[in-house]
């Protein structure tokens, strides 16, 4: 909307005890976005005050307090992997904006519904602090959604259908001098969040028709299936999303398929006798060479990112592979064919064609050979209790982590080298309990936003963050808001004392480049834990759990950091592949 439509300088609402927050142009907004979501995370200044105002005086949505702008992101975005939820985050306008473009572009990239309330700049043009934010949100594929005088409830509606539907973050932008005035009232009627230049960024039809099955793809896939020596069903997100876990189970069992999941999706399909678990450079070496020798791989509600792929590696030259998605394209280059669709709703379509062919004779092919799920995800090596440098060994601190820790977990962790161990060696009750944000992205110091977001989502579950030191204190403004935030949980910080995954693949074992920059030091990680309301232990040794363990036992409520002192000369199998690629 234009500066020139709109009234000179009406009074501003000065809300008073008792009154309504939702006179106002923010109230309007929040009271919209409280119809479809729960939660907002984000920090207060100038920009958003009227919409916190809003929210809290009405009642209207629970605000959880971060203390930077990419923390309220952050947590938005893993608030949403860890529940499906639509996810809210506010900030402010300029530096506030600016500080959350880095979680913006994981959110994009990940695909999170998400709605970014933020403050923008005056109608009446821009003052010496503001930016361009709709540019600057443009620049990372974001779409943006202004708000004007008489369309405040409209507006927050298209942005939650924007979100939704295109499953993609969306900035909803407040300009400074509507945010706090009486709403003019809205015309009756729709119209779309692409109808006028103050909606930016994205094509959409709100009211899309259902897609319809491609019926002749659906019976070849199921003749394949059939066919097939060594299926393999790999199910994702998408798979999650759409509830499809019992129907892949049983469309495995009916044509003798292995399964497997993505990372995001752990847990899916526990319970599966086929299963081989997390997929990809997460996976065991026995998961690994299974998948890698299936010879028809359908990938259901799955992206397929470096990690599942195993940096291109995870399946065989041979095996063809068929994606069931959501999305009009193929997600990856290494996909031969694609169907699309709700991923429940073809893989009971799929599932009913190979019944009708099973009931007229037809007999499944598969031949795995015996016992190839057996304990598959499981074999993994334990580890020494500490590495030739006399730092602990991450293989056996996991998998002793993973015996102490309550089986009603939740983990959410941050990026950098250690990313893997957790993924490998701890276990999840469900889906949805393994939250990894910044991996589409490529970025660490997400970790102690995300588990706040993670820990709202699922507030009775033991909230487990993993975070190496680097990331850890590139995020440390939040660690004081995650202490405060998380009814129970521990943090787990892989304190190798350097930025682990440059030394790996740069550093004098590689390329030879200098390690000094890459090179951190000791950081007292307890102490800061404490100094913040933590318990905390340092641990050098396995011994040394034995305070979480006797706290663990006491069942009280709080936050109880472990600074793992752990060996930099252990490396993950997932880096050792991606290390041989590089080479």
């Amino acid at each position: 909307m234009s500066s020139s439509s709109l009234s000179a300088s009406p009074r501003a609402v000065v809300a008073e005890p008792g009154d309504s927050p939702a006179v106002t142009v923010s109230g309007l907004v929040a009271a919209e976005l409280a119809r479809h979501a729960s939660d907002v995370f984000g920090v207060m200044g100038n920009g958003n005050a009227h919409f916190l105002d809003a929210v809290e005086r009405g009642g209207l949505l629970r605000f959880t307090a971060v203390r930077h702008e990419a923390g309220g992101v952050a947590a938005a975005d893993a608030f949403h992997r860890a529940s499906g939820r639509l996810a809210i985050a506010t900030t402010t306008y300029g530096a506030g904006f600016s500080n959350a473009v880095t979680p913006l572009a994981e959110a994009r990239r990940a695909r999170v519904p998400l709605v970014l309330v933020t403050g923008d700049q005056p109608t009446g043009g821009a003052r010496p602090w503001d930016i361009d934010q709709i540019g600057v949100a443009t620049a990372i594929d974001v779409p943006t959604v202004v708000v004007g005088l008489g369309n405040a409830t409209r507006r927050a509606a298209e942005a939650v259908a924007l979100a939704v539907h295109g499953r993609t973050p969306v900035v909803l932008a407040i300009p400074y001098d509507l945010a706090g005035r009486a709403a003019a009232a809205e015309p009756a009627g729709g119209g779309t969040a692409t109808d006028d230049d103050t909606a930016v960024g994205l094509e959409f039809q709100p009211d899309a028709p259902a897609q319809q099955l491609d019926a002749d793809a659906i019976q070849h896939l199921a003749d394949e299936l059939l066919a097939a020596r060594r299926p393999l069903l790999l199910a994702g997100l998408g798979a999650v999303d759409a509830q499809a876990g019992p129907v892949i189970a049983d469309l495995a069992a009916s044509v003798g398929a292995l399964t497997a999941t993505t990372a995001p999706a752990r847990g899916l399909l526990d319970g599966v006798a086929a299963d081989l678990g997390v997929a990809g450079g997460f996976a065991s070496e026995r998961s690994a060479a299974a998948i890698a020798a299936a010879d028809l791989v359908v990938v259901i509600g799955a992206g397929l990112n470096q990690f599942t792929m195993r940096f291109g590696t995870a399946f065989g030259e041979g095996a063809t592979v068929v994606q069931l998605d959501v999305e009009p394209v193929a997600t990856h280059p290494r996909v031969d064919r694609l169907i699309v669709g709700d991923a429940r709703a073809v893989s009971a379509a799929v599932a009913e064609a190979v019944r009708e062919r099973r009931t007229a004779g037809a007999t499944p092919a598969a031949s795995w050979p015996a016992g190839t799920a057996d304990g598959a995800w499981a074999a993994r090596p334990d580890g020494d209790p500490l590495a030739a440098d006399g730092r602990l060994d991450p293989r056996s601190l996991f998998r002793r982590l993973d015996a102490l820790l309550p089986a009603d977990r939740l983990i959410a962790q941050d990026g950098g080298h250690f990313i893997g161990w957790a993924p490998s060696y701890l276990r999840v009750p469900s889906a949805r309990r393994l939250t990894l944000v910044g991996t589409a992205y490529q970025s660490i110091g997400l970790g102690f936003p995300s588990a706040i977001g993670a820990a709202a989502a699922a507030p009775d579950a033991f909230t487990v963050l993993v975070t190496g030191d680097g990331g850890g204190l590139m995020a440390l403004a939040d660690l004081q808001s995650a202490v405060a935030s998380i009814r129970r949980g521990a943090i787990v910080v892989v304190h190798d004392e350097v930025y682990g995954a440059e030394v790996h693949q740069y550093g004098a074992a590689s390329l030879g480049l200098a390690e000094e920059p890459m090179r951190i030091g000791e950081v007292d990680f307890a102490g800061l834990g404490r100094a913040v309301g933590a318990t905390a232990s340092t641990i050098r040794t396995l011994d040394d759990l034995v305070e979480f363990e006797g706290w663990l036992a006491r069942g009280v409520d709080g936050v109880h950091l472990l600074d793992c002192r752990v060996s930099p000369t252990v490396v993950h199998p997932y880096m050792r592949e991606q290390l041989a690629l590089t080479r």
